[in-house]
């Protein structure tokens, strides 16, 4: 087939979540890609509504990634037009995209979304229900009031309230694997401070303290040697376009775990690159992944591929239609790992395209 029909689905989750898939289709065969851009669904939308109906091989090698929206829509396709080539093939997209080094993918639990009640307690206890159902890593984003504008004692009060949150959540889980992300929300000096604090906490690694610009690089190195010596590591580049995004920040070290995103990095093939460049360069692979069910099985299927292991992230309880979005069963964590199934082609399951937008379903 020369063309492809393409579609474009969003799905509003929860009253503060838009799931954003795209699909295409030989007229026989279908495959899945997600653009999920948190508060940037319309710009994505706009991206989309350029293109034709209908997009040849051609096209697909001339997309655009020089916006984030742009990239996340490319992305996406790229992913759908590997589910599709899978498929056709009739084999596993792991298989597809190399060979399958493993079915058993570690996980860890991102908290964050599914948290209503902001407080230490609240945390704590989802954090616990994160356990109770197979996961034994957590992530959580406790600086919601933090911001890099403020001033000093201003920011020292805010991100006091975040350590109560992470306090409460290490005493709810022991010591099981804890990471912080703080959403960019520190400028150099109050990451500083931060990391020191954090210092008797046991944090597996402190992700995106600070603005990410090419700029910043050199205080992002000091920062990583900073949470070194206190006994973590430094994580980040969740949002970063291509092999070109992360080689500056490679070549500096400036983390010690980096996060690829299949929806915004370029789609499966890229992040294999991406993933083996930072093999080359000793930092751990550990891709972000708190959307949808599409770019969760994409995820899964490029961990599978890697002969080194790192944490997965997924979203955990943000709603239910995590699960019923889709017409096979996803994988369910036990001891912290998931078991990917083989035996089907491509990603393993494809969207239910709601006949109309559902009512969005929090978890609970």
């Amino acid at each position: 087939m020369s063309d492809f029909a393409v579609q474009f689905i969003p799905v509003t989750v929860t009253p503060a979540t838009t799931w954003l898939f795209v699909s295409l289709s030989d007229g026989e065969t279908v495959g899945w890609g997600e653009a999920t851009l948190e508060k940037h669904e319309q710009a994505v939308a706009d991206c989309f509504n350029v293109l034709p109906d209908r997009l040849t091989v051609a096209d697909l090698s001339r997309l655009r990634f020089d916006t984030l929206p742009h990239a996340a829509l490319s992305s996406a396709l790229r992913q759908a037009h590997a589910d599709l080539a899978a498929r056709i093939a009739g084999v596993s997209l792991a298989d597809f995209l190399g060979r399958a080094e493993r079915d058993q993918i570690a996980i860890y639990a991102n908290i964050n979304r599914s948290t209503l009640d902001r407080s230490p307690e609240g945390m704590a206890i989802n954090a616990r229900r994160a356990l109770a159902r197979g996961h034994n890593a957590i992530k959580i984003a406790p600086f919601d009031e933090v911001r890099p504008t403020m001033g000093r004692r201003e920011m020292t009060d805010a991100m006091d309230l975040g350590l109560a949150r992470i306090a409460a959540v290490r005493d709810a889980i022991g010591d099981q694997r804890l990471m912080v992300d703080c959403h960019w929300r520190f400028d150099v000096a109050g990451a500083g401070m931060l990391i020191d604090a954090c210092a008797p906490l046991n944090l597996y690694w402190i992700e995106c303290p600070i603005l990410e610009t090419e700029a910043g690089i050199p205080e992002l190195v000091l920062l990583r040697g900073r949470a070194n010596a206190a006994g973590m590591r430094l994580a980040g580049l969740e949002t970063a376009i291509l092999r070109e995004g992360f080689a500056p920040y490679l070549a500096a070290g400036a983390y010690d775990v980096m996060m690829p995103d299949v929806k915004y990095c370029g789609g499966p093939h890229e992040m294999l690159a991406i993933s083996a460049d930072m093999a080359r360069h000793g930092v751990a692979f550990s891709p972000h992944n708190p959307s949808g069910p599409i770019c969760h099985m994409h995820s899964v299927h490029i961990c599978a591929t890697l002969p080194q292991e790192e944490l997965l992230e997924t979203q955990f309880n943000e709603t239910p239609m995590f699960d019923s979005l889709v017409d096979h069963a996803m994988p369910q964590p036990i001891g912290g790992r998931i078991t990917l199934p083989m035996t089907m082609a491509g990603l393993g399951l494809s969207l239910i395209v709601p006949e109309s937008e559902p009512e969005p379903q929090p978890g609970i």
